[in-house]
């Protein structure tokens, strides 16, 4: 018995030692987000004063240029030749393919450790399992139907023929017999 309350009375203290520990841990994080909050709010005042002041105009009078497109796809008077050949130095193509070459290589690489993560195994095997599933049922209830139309047919030509079966002796039975 007292080993029980000895046992007890240690885990009581651990959970308080636990319990001040997370309120200390919990404390700093108050404290830390308050800080944050703060300088938060300090900056947004500043913001919303920067943007409650007018900006002062910089010209009196716009120039037109400015915000009037005139010449959108049009060829400049007296541009007749055509545009020179531009000319890339070795270091810079070699640095443009190696570097397309690094991204095809990396999208790639990253396109094969998704698609053979196991959680993508395991659902295609799931969809691969079901797709047999529904085959099968299907299959079976095409073969049932089949068999009773074949039967029915059978029936059918019965009827018409008037022999209903042969036995293992020999002997007919029906109407012909």
């Amino acid at each position: 018995m007292p080993a029980i309350l000895g046992a007890v009375a240690l885990l009581a203290l651990v959970l308080a030692v636990v319990l001040i520990l997370g309120r200390r841990r919990t404390e700093r994080e108050l404290k830390a987000a308050r800080t944050e909050l703060d300088s938060l709010r300090a900056q947004m005042a500043a913001i919303a004063e920067q943007l409650a002041r007018p900006e002062p105009a910089t010209s009196t009078k716009p120039d037109r240029a400015e915000y009037v497109i005139t010449h959108v796809g049009d060829e400049l008077p007296g541009n007749d030749r055509p545009p020179a050949e531009v000319r890339i130095d070795r270091a810079l193509f070699a640095d443009l393919v190696l570097r397309e070459t690094v991204v095809r290589t990396a999208s790639l690489a990253h396109g094969l450790r998704t698609a053979l993560a196991p959680e993508t195994r395991n659902r295609i095997r799931f969809e691969m399992k079901r797709e047999v599933r529904r085959a099968r049922k299907v299959r079976r209830a095409q073969l049932k139907e089949a068999r009773r139309e074949w039967e029915a047919r059978q029936r059918a030509g019965l009827g018409e023929t008037g022999f209903t079966s042969v036995s293992t002796s020999g002997s007919t039975t029906g109407d012909a017999a």
